[in-house]
């Protein structure tokens, strides 16, 4: 991992800046920036535009990352443009123009804006992949930025304070854009607002502009009313489940109205079909597997599992079977406060990445946590293998649970389909 823009700018430049062939809105924030970029693809392939998405990591494919059309880009599409980096990379090592080699995700994201540019793409709807200042999404000039929101993640790399982290987030705001915020903490929104101010940037808070009246729950999913000025959509079932998608429908809804202000054409009924039609696979996901009811959620930090234990109570999900897998860099005493009083049984397992915390050190981690929570687990197991976890956690009539990294739930969906 490599901080700074310079190798994606040297990039950009030697491919002709394919980042400028379109129309972008990019997407801050430690939770819920998949969901609104999601959602706002969705809304702007329903008003008829040649629409993209780039989001980041991938579950199972790469060529997850980059949907056109809202439809994942062909393999041998993605392997054209791939080639084209790979040239136009190697070239600029060997005359010394880059001086370090490219990341992945900065070569990734060059893939993207290549792909984008290809296909005649109108307007990308770009998610960040950490972070916001130095990351390598930033050197787009987009219409509007989006910050969802500012939790604690990734703190070596983004700050230990919430004002730190969204200091680093902030620096996606460039001069004379609006900037839609979600509900952030008074000191984070600080931080935020003085970055709008230097850039003479307009500050939108979606508290403050979106009223939501929540009417029912169908199912699992919210059934909202949202306004914001002139602007209403009544009755609108959201396609993602939990009650922390309203907030997110919220910001999405209050981008709806800031882009059409900058003259995208979207109708009520493109916003609508954003909101109650996107797809986000691995989060909050139900499947059946061996006669055993099955959530994948990844939830791959404190607010994360906050927001999944919130959806486990409301679903009346108690004492269910946890499949649980973290990274070594993440708070997984947080989250297991927060997980542990929802699950009769914790099976811990290594996810499939060098960053994973191991299975036993889990566990270890577990118990320790389970004695100072009432309800806590009964049963608290290692089970290295991800895939035999799963299967040991199935057992027919069983209520499962998996989640903690995205690096687990990616191979378990191919498991369970």
């Amino acid at each position: 991992m490599k901080f700074g823009l310079e190798n994606m700018e040297t990039i950009c430049a030697a491919l002709g800046h394919p980042e400028r062939a379109f129309g972008s809105v990019i997407v801050a924030g430690t939770n819920g920036k998949g969901s609104v970029t999601a959602m706002t693809s969705a809304a702007l392939d329903a008003a008829g535009y040649r629409s993209a998405r780039y989001t980041s990591p991938h579950l199972e494919r790469i060529e997850e990352r980059f949907v056109i059309g809202e439809r994942e880009v062909s393999t041998a599409d993605l392997e054209s443009a791939a080639a084209t980096i790979q040239s136009t990379v190697e070239r600029l090592v060997a005359d010394r123009t880059l001086e370090t080699l490219p990341t992945f995700f900065e070569c990734a994201t060059a893939i993207a804006f290549e792909l984008f540019r290809r296909a005649n793409v109108e307007v990308a709807v770009v998610e960040v992949g950490l972070g916001g200042r130095l990351d390598a999404t930033n050197v787009i000039t987009p219409m509007a930025a989006v910050i969802t929101s500012i939790d604690f993640d990734h703190q070596d790399l983004l700050g230990e304070t919430l004002e730190s982290i969204a200091r680093e987030k902030a620096g996606v705001i460039k001069p004379g854009i609006p900037v839609i915020v979600g509900p952030v903490v008074p000191g984070a929104h600080a931080v935020i607002a003085d970055a709008c101010r230097e850039r003479s940037a307009r500050l939108i808070d979606v508290p403050d502009r979106v009223r939501v009246s929540t009417r029912e729950t169908r199912g699992t999913a919210a059934n909202v009313t949202l306004e914001a000025g002139a602007y209403r959509l009544e009755d609108v079932t959201l396609a993602l489940p939990g009650r922390h998608q309203i907030d997110n429908a919220a910001v999405a809804f209050c981008l709806f109205t800031e882009l059409v202000g900058l003259g995208v054409r979207l109708t009520p009924q493109a916003m609508r079909t954003g909101l109650s039609e996107a797809s986000w696979p691995g989060r909050l996901e139900y499947r059946r597997w061996r006669d055993a009811e099955v959530i994948l959620d990844a939830a791959h930090n404190t607010a994360g599992a906050r927001a999944l234990a919130t959806y486990l109570r409301e679903r009346d999900w108690m004492g269910v079977t946890l499949v649980l897998g973290v990274m070594r860099d993440k708070d997984a005493t947080g989250m297991l406060s927060e997980l542990l009083p929802c699950c009769r049984t914790l099976i811990c397992t290594t996810a499939p990445s060098p960053r994973a915390l191991d299975a036993d050190s889990l566990a270890a981690l577990a118990s320790s946590v389970a004695t100072r929570l009432t309800p806590g687990p009964r049963t608290i197991v290692a089970i290295a293998d991800p895939a035999r976890a799963v299967a040991d956690a199935c057992r027919p009539g069983a209520r499962v649970v998996a989640a903690g990294s995205i690096f687990l739930i990616g191979p378990l969906r191919g498991i369970l389909r």
